[in-house]
């Protein structure tokens, strides 16, 4: 009997208050479904009305067993293509598909793409901190753990908290997130000197400069970053300025991860081909799910570039639960960004509260254990939702501030 799909549903929730999209695809085999991510956080409506509206009556009564082919439909049954919203729905689904795809083999995920080639996944965390000590307490916090890669910022990207205008800005400047690029870059090389000095050389660090820099400041930047030895520096130069990364790959020898933003196969192919970038750092739903993720983590695999797909907690369990089923496939992965779905013990304090609630909504989480992150056996993508309990976390439809990022004269920066 064909697998059809009867019914595509849209499930939102955010057990740790930020805005989640799950969805679910029945067929018309009893009890079989499938659950993917399709998280846009900050446009969450917009996902939800595009998937109920327009690829709900597109997919039913289909086949749900065509992934490729509901994929392409998918993606130019509007005529227009990409774009987060509508790559972000289609991930929704693709995902969903997978899921079914799995249960039906009755196989894991990552044995549907050729079997494992590691048994764990080796993590890095996020590190932060008011000032040096406090940020090393905190880094080795997570050595403790097991965890031999950590990102490390202090005070987030450069910026400060959203607020009254920079007092340098014009007379009427707009509230925002104010940025000094200089003083960021001088802070930042101190902060790591003095992490160096404090910790030495047996932990892996890694630094994200969130498109901040001017590409001429991110040159300068990433040659000064040199003698601490950083794994990778993280999106130095804008998406919009790509073409920069030719001189900023002459200029340094710090490796070169890049494409949080990325969501279109020309922002990302002439990085690879010519090798400008050491580790691709994709946004899994961003770019149309795992279809779409595993044709770009081949065509990388080709050319020397490693994986690193980007793992925040504005991502549902089941994007990060399709993250690790591909890296445990993949024989160019590199590194894999962990936002924390382990339980409560795992984690700072904090974050207790929340972190429970996100595994009394998501059972089946990957688990982490001493610095690697396993997927479970079970069937497709391993994880479900609680439907009843993610409605008791529904999301809100607030204004985004931490996008609101300006330079010291008021004018906007991207975030």
């Amino acid at each position: 009997m064909a697998t059809l799909i009867t019914d595509v549903k849209v499930i939102l929730t955010a057990p740790e208050g930020i805005n989640l999209i799950v969805v679910k695809v029945e067929t018309n085999q009893d009890g079989l479904y499938g659950l993917g991510c399709a998280t846009f956080a900050y446009r969450h409506l917009a996902v939800k009305c595009l998937i109920e509206e327009y690829l709900r009556p597109l997919l039913i009564g289909r086949d749900a067993e065509a992934i490729e082919d509901l994929w392409q439909l998918m993606h130019q049954n509007a005529y227009w293509r990409n774009g987060p919203i509508e790559n972000n729905a289609i991930s929704g689904i693709d995902m969903a598909l997978w899921d079914i795809k799995g249960k039906l083999a009755n196989m894991p995920l990552y044995q549907l793409f050729g079997g494992k080639v590691r048994e764990g996944v080796p993590i890095y965390r996020h590190a932060d901190g008011r000032d040096l000590n406090e940020l090393c307490d905190n880094i080795q916090r997570y050595r403790e753990q097991g965890i031999t890669h950590i990102r490390c910022q202090s005070g987030g990207y450069g910026g400060g908290a959203f607020g009254r205008a920079s007092s340098n800005a014009p007379e009427g400047s707009p509230n925002g997130i104010y940025l000094d690029s200089r003083k960021y870059m001088r802070e930042t090389l101190k902060l790591f000197d003095g992490i160096r000095n404090k910790i030495g050389f047996d932990v892996e660090l890694c630094h994200d400069v969130h498109e901040r820099l001017k590409p001429v400041e991110a040159i300068r930047f990433a040659r000064e970053l040199e003698p601490f030895e950083l794994f990778f520096l993280e999106d130095a130069i804008p998406l919009e300025e790509g073409e920069w990364m030719r001189q900023l790959r002459e200029k340094t020898t710090t490796p070169l991860a890049q494409g949080e933003l990325f969501n279109n196969l020309y922002e990302w192919r002439f990085l690879i081909t010519e090798r400008l970038i050491d580790f691709v750092r994709v946004h899994l739903s961003q770019i149309g799910g795992i279809t779409a993720g595993r044709k770009l983590q081949i065509f990388a695999e080709q050319f020397g570039v490693r994986t690193a797909w980007h793992g925040p907690g504005d991502m549902s369990p089941m994007a990060h639960a399709a993250n690790i089923h591909i890296d445990l496939a993949a024989r160019n992965f590199g590194l894999q960004e962990w936002s924390g779905t382990e339980p409560p013990n795992f984690v700072i304090q904090e974050l207790k509260g929340p972190r429970e609630a996100l595994l009394d909504v998501f059972p089946g989480l990957p688990e982490f254990r001493h610095g690697f992150v396993y997927a479970n056996d079970k069937p497709g993508l391993g994880v479900d939702i609680d439907e009843k309990e993610a409605a008791n976390y529904p999301c809100e439809n607030t204004v985004t501030q931490w996008t609101q990022t300006r330079l010291m004269d008021g004018a906007l920066q991207t975030p």
